[in-house]
């Protein structure tokens, strides 16, 4: 039974064994025909080659142009970037050599403050040579002792290291150490004032006046109102600032304009008396007034126009600088907030910037004043009712004005010096934040350095005359921390003070006294963040972070020259020098001018003076060097060149950057470029 059994499942076995070769013989037979037929498909096709050849020899074709596209895209590149590198070298070279010429002509005093420069330069080049020949030697892997030393050189060199680790990086890491103190301060002080900013926008904090004016408002309902406009030598602007005032939507008898002229060019003169004539031929009541003595600059002007008889029956003044336009409803937007708050002395608007996108100085300065209003006039206003006055684009009370003892000729800042002394006596101050008054910028660097010079050295002569006056007045002990502490010394002099000092001087210092270390977070990191909330108050401007903080640590020179100058009565810290402007108007005023002109059957707009004012400007001015920010920048760049000795990531960018940017603005590569 068994053997049946073992015998069927042989026969079964045998049956799938040859199943299996049947199938497997047909699978061969399948695959020989199909590459038959592939190779007389082959062989049968056109003699151009098969499609796969084609498509490797196209993919080939295209990489090939890519890569030539590629090749071009660079080498145009290099070709912009060489051109504008021998552009920059040749622009530097000429200035160079007409500086040079320049020196020949006219002696040229050199302060104490750029001798003190050019020493450090020296000092850091010899250390910079030193550490180059220990570099070379090994000595940073195993520095040399006094008893090893094999020659002269390296008994020097281990007596330098003894003296730096033990006499000048304690000092030098001690003065650090104050400057991030003071510089966290600050700092905190930017970070408040930021935050009381978002708080006022969050809350939609803002004066409101109890009163607004309409068509139906009575003529008594419009107080007197006195416009002074001062000038000196401004040719380029006199009209658009006259226009823009006399075009007020005020009534004109009810209204007096005071054009303020300084100037002692009897050309420039002329021309602004023609203005005032035929705007006094419309009915406009405006006096023009011209000093014979001209002492005080302009305190010593206003406080002329002020002595006479018939301002005493003006109840308010608004003061414009002649580069100022105001918007014809400025008045009934300021002088509402005045009726029902006796207490209140000045009304502040904020200044707007027709030239802001002119060049990138006019950029970094937007960022500057646009914080200025944003933040620090706003918070000010509306917390303690106290800020600096702004000198223009604000309305006075005239018997607040009487009250604190009128302009004084003392400093170069006389709009701060009445703003404090009326703080003093008890007044209060309003800023309008959405009341624009249009101006220009300085377009060119040597016009802002002078601004900054007097707004810097300003403060601290009037800190210095007004201390005592603070300490003995009847505010209280806070109003009086504010103004001392806040005020002054934080935000006019340690502000100069910390960011000169730490940058320019600390940080190459650390480069070759590494015993005395700054941290990067004070290098990189905090000045990030402040330059950031800088930038808040004006976002279109961020792609210019990097440069704004580069500029303003550039800046610190000047300003702290300049606070030097004023805290104690140095150098040309009283020396008024009226900043250049070029007669940008905004697209607004000049259309709302050619309609006034319309409608007094002109129909054109008279700019020819103001344009032959300005080619003959432009034929005057020149670019030039600036020798402090050269020197500070080969002291920055050496400093750099010891910082990648030692590898030094954040330290050597930061050297490096700032360098190039004191070389940019020494050569006078920023702002307007005269040819």
């Amino acid at each position: 039974m068994s053997r049946q059994q073992h015998y069927e499942f042989q026969q079964w076995w045998n049956k799938q064994r040859e199943n299996q070769n049947q199938n497997h013989n047909s699978d061969l037979l399948l695959n020989d025909k199909s590459e038959t037929s592939n190779f007389l498909s082959v062989e049968v096709g056109s003699p151009g080659g098969n499609h796969v050849d084609r498509e490797r020899t196209r993919s080939a074709r295209q990489i090939k142009h890519v890569w030539l596209l590629k090749l071009i895209q660079i080498a145009s590149s290099l070709a912009y970037v060489t051109n504008g590198v021998v552009s920059v070298v040749k622009t530097a070279n000429r200035r160079i050599k007409s500086d040079a010429s320049s020196e020949r002509l006219s002696y040229r005093v050199e302060t104490r403050f750029y001798r003190v420069i050019k020493v450090f330069l020296v000092i850091v080049v010899l250390l910079l040579g030193f550490e180059l020949l220990a570099y070379f030697r090994g000595w940073h892997f195993s520095p040399p002792t006094v008893r090893r030393a094999a020659d002269l050189v390296e008994y020097v060199y281990a007596h330098w290291l003894e003296i730096r680790a033990n006499y000048l990086a304690p000092p030098l890491q001690s003065l650090t150490n104050v400057c991030i103190l003071l510089f966290l301060v600050q700092s905190v002080d930017r970070l408040l004032l930021v935050l009381g900013c978002f708080w006022i926008k969050f809350r939609r904090i803002k004066p409101v006046a109890e009163f607004e004016y309409s068509s139906s408002s009575n003529l008594e309902d419009y107080p007197m109102v006195l416009v002074q406009i001062p000038m000196c030598n401004e040719r380029e602007v006199y009209q658009q600032s006259i226009s823009a005032v006399c075009i007020q939507d005020w009534p004109r008898e009810r209204m007096l304009v005071q054009v303020l002229d300084d100037s002692d060019d009897t050309t420039v003169q002329a021309l602004i008396k023609a203005e005032v004539h035929r705007w006094q031929h419309r009915g406009v009541h405006i006096v023009y007034r011209h000093r014979l003595i001209r002492t005080g600059y302009k305190a010593g002007n206003l406080k002329s126009a002020m002595g006479c008889d018939y301002v005493k029956d003006y109840e308010f003044v608004a003061i414009f600088d002649a580069d100022f336009q105001p918007a014809p409803d400025f008045l009934k937007k300021t002088i509402p907030h005045f009726k029902g708050n006796d207490e209140l002395a000045l009304v502040q608007t904020k200044w707007s910037f027709v030239n802001k996108d002119e060049n990138l100085l006019t950029r970094l300065q937007n960022i500057n004043l646009t914080f200025h209003f944003e933040v620090e006039q706003q918070v000010n206003g509306v917390f303690i009712n106290f800020f600096g006055f702004n000198g223009t684009a604000g309305v006075w009370r005239i018997k607040a004005l009487e009250d604190c003892g009128g302009w004084l000729e003392r400093t170069t800042v006389e709009d701060m010096d009445i703003a404090v002394r009326a703080h003093l006596c008890g007044w209060k101050f309003i800023y309008l934040n959405d009341v624009k008054c249009m101006c220009e910028l300085p377009e060119s660097y040597a016009a802002y350095k002078k601004q900054q010079y007097r707004w810097h050295s300003g403060p601290m002569q009037l800190f210095r005359l007004c201390f005592m006056d603070i300490i003995r007045s009847k505010m209280s002990i806070m109003k009086k921390a504010n103004l001392i502490f806040l005020f002054f010394l934080l935000r006019k002099l340690i502000l100069p003070f910390y960011s000169f000092t730490l940058f320019c001087i600390i940080l190459p210092l650390t480069m070759f006294l590494p015993e005395a270390q700054l941290p990067a977070w004070v290098v990189c990191y905090i000045p990030g963040i402040i330059s950031l909330l800088n930038i808040l108050p004006a976002p279109r401007s961020f792609p210019f972070i990097v440069p704004y903080l580069l500029f303003e640590n550039t800046m610190s020179v000047t300003k702290f020259n300049a606070m030097i100058s004023g805290l104690f009565k140095l150098g040309s810290s009283y020396e008024w020098v009226v900043t250049k402007k070029l007669g940008r108007a905004s697209e607004s005023d000049l259309v709302t001018f050619a309609e006034s002109e319309e409608a007094h059957g002109e129909n054109t707009i008279h700019r020819s003076a103001s344009e032959s004012g300005l080619s003959e400007l432009r034929t005057k001015r020149e670019n030039r060097l600036y020798r402090k920010e050269l020197a500070l920048a080969f002291i920055l760049l050496t400093a750099s060149l010891r910082s990648l000795l030692s590898a030094q990531g954040i330290h050597f960018y930061f050297l490096m950057f700032q360098g190039v940017t004191f070389l940019v603005v020494g050569l006078d590569l920023i702002g307007e470029q005269v040819s």
